[in-house]
């Protein structure tokens, strides 16, 4: 399935990587990483396990410092930053982990509310309630707001994970592997939620993969990372139009269609 086109803004850049390295003593992960990220757009990271993908969206959040570089989100140096402030720009990130990071001992209800009471503490209980249900309905969850996370399938605890990303109402979203050990109609369920997220909350988006199935649906742009570098990036068909030997491996032995 082809990704439906999509307004970007490109005079707009939210985030901008320049010359970015990152190592981990004798292991050097990211070599000198070029990167921007327009208005409105769905950038896809593609590359095998261990390549760095998760490292760069961890150092984008101000998780992870780099070694090198510079990275600038929404017009802010990150590494600049003082703790409150990057703090408050965090609250215009939405992270959605691979393992979808509910806590187990607290309702869907309660899970959603966590970062709204810690974060919004002038927000009545109405508000609360309202902005609970607007994420919910638009993950098709509704439903489940009283259950425990146990009692939902893998790919249902992936769409709480991204509603509770969404109530804060971030104006970037990065996804870290988010059909990740989901069967395949699942996973065309999560690839949709991603495109109808960035149609009806307006957000920028980083998606971390290796399912290229994902990266055809989702993205608007694809990027590929190789030896510590973007090597290849463009449309879906523009990055695996090459003879790169290992371009070509990457997709036969991942595509399905």
């Amino acid at each position: 399935m082809k990704k439906p086109p999509h307004q970007i803004d490109k005079s707009q850049k939210v985030i901008e990587i320049e010359g970015l390295r990152k190592s981990f003593g004798d292991l050097h992960v990211l070599r000198g990483v070029d990167l921007d990220l327009y208005k409105g757009e769905n950038l896809v990271i593609l590359g095998k396990s261990g390549t760095g993908k998760s490292v760069l969206i961890k150092i984008i959040s101000g998780l992870l410092r780099q070694d090198e570089g510079r990275v600038n989100v929404l017009g802010q140096d990150v590494n600049q930053l003082k703790p409150r402030d990057l703090d408050k720009l965090r609250l215009k990130i939405g992270f959605s982990f691979q393992n979808s990071a509910l806590y187990d001992s607290m309702t869907i209800r309660e899970n959603l509310e966590f970062p709204l009471v810690r974060n919004l503490r002038n927000l009545t209980r109405k508000e609360i309630n309202e902005r609970v249900e607007r994420v919910l309905d638009a993950v098709g969850l509704l439903q489940s707001i009283n259950q425990m996370p146990s009692e939902l399938s893998g790919g249902q605890r992936k769409r709480i994970g991204i509603a509770r990303t969404l109530i804060l109402t971030p104006e970037i979203m990065l996804y870290d592997e988010p059909t990740a050990g989901l069967d395949p109609i699942t996973c065309i369920d999560i690839n949709n939620l991603i495109n109808e997220v960035q149609e009806r909350f307006h957000t920028s988006s980083i998606i971390i993969t290796h399912d290229l199935t994902c990266a055809k649906t989702v993205g608007d742009r694809v990027v590929m990372l190789l030896d510590g570098q973007f090597q290849r990036q463009g449309t879906f068909e523009e990055v695996f139009n090459t003879q790169d030997e290992r371009v070509k491996l990457f997709h036969d032995y991942n595509f399905i269609d």
